[in-house]
């Protein structure tokens, strides 16, 4: 097969799957004009050309982008913190299955609870501006960790007799035996918990309500009737949390890609 074949199938094939995307989009945004059609009522649907004129209204503004930023920047500080968390816990829980035997309940009582629970029990410690960084990483920690946890647990004992036997230094072993396991693991980990975390952690702004966030925003617009504002805000988190999963899933698929890489013989 040729290159130019290949590269035409591969163009095809990306052109099906915008046409399918295209398609799949302009169906809900129809039926979300017939809701609007039928209801009648501005105040409990608002169509999605009114949604789409207020977003580009908010968007010329500087409150909108300061707005989106603070809520960003401590949705990915608690994203990140989880994440750094989760890897060395992980990694020190599958090489000690003391320290995961003490750390099994405190894991088991964070993915049993309630977001909300955890929520109104932070209030009482944490500042409002700071429980939604809390949050975030609170929903990450549990996935990250088990997935790197897993991953060390699972590694091949064949090729970990390999580094034993050559004396392999930590790193190499890690690098060419551990590292393999705990890659497509901890792909899916991460790429399902910065969804987690976007959501808990602007839940966590609707009820702690910080001066600047997009909860902040949600609550306000819920509380004076706004409906056109909760349809935009709503909006706004839907299209960040997708922007932002995008962002992790392609940076994680370097790590991914090394998952086939042998543990050679020296």
């Amino acid at each position: 097969m040729t290159t130019s074949t290949t590269h035409g199938k591969v163009s095809q094939g990306l052109l099906r799957k915008t046409a399918r995307g295209l398609l799949v989009a302009v169906f809900w945004l129809a039926l979300w004009e017939i809701a609007w059609l039928a209801m009648k009522n501005d105040l409990l649907m608002v169509s999605p050309q009114a949604v789409a004129r207020r977003l580009l209204e908010l968007a010329g503004t500087g409150r909108f982008w300061g707005t989106v930023g603070t809520s960003l920047g401590r949705v990915l500080l608690g994203y990140l913190m989880g994440t750094a968390a989760g890897v060395l816990l992980g990694a020190a829980g599958g090489w000690r299955p003391a320290l995961h035997a003490l750390l099994s309940p405190m894991l088991a009582v964070v993915k049993a609870a309630p977001v909300t629970s955890f929520v109104i029990l932070a209030l009482v410690w944490i500042k409002s501006y700071n429980l939604s960084v809390f949050i975030s990483f609170l929903v990450v920690f549990p996935p990250v960790y088990m997935s790197v946890y897993n991953g060390v647990r699972g590694a091949d004992p064949a090729l970990l007799e390999v580094a034993h036997v050559y004396r392999f230094s930590r790193w190499k072993t890690l690098r060419l035996c551990y590292l393999p396991a705990v890659a497509p693991l901890f792909r899916t980990a991460v790429s399902t918990a910065v969804g987690f975390a976007w959501k808990a952690g602007i839940a966590g702004e609707v009820l702690a309500l910080p001066k600047v966030g997009i909860g902040t925003m949600l609550r306000d617009a819920k509380v004076y009737l706004e409906t056109l504002d909760v349809f935009c805000w709503t909006a706004v988190t839907i299209l960040l949390s997708l922007l932002v999963e995008k962002l992790v899933l392609r940076l994680a698929k370097g790590p991914a890609r090394k998952e086939e890489s042998p543990c050679p013989l020296p």
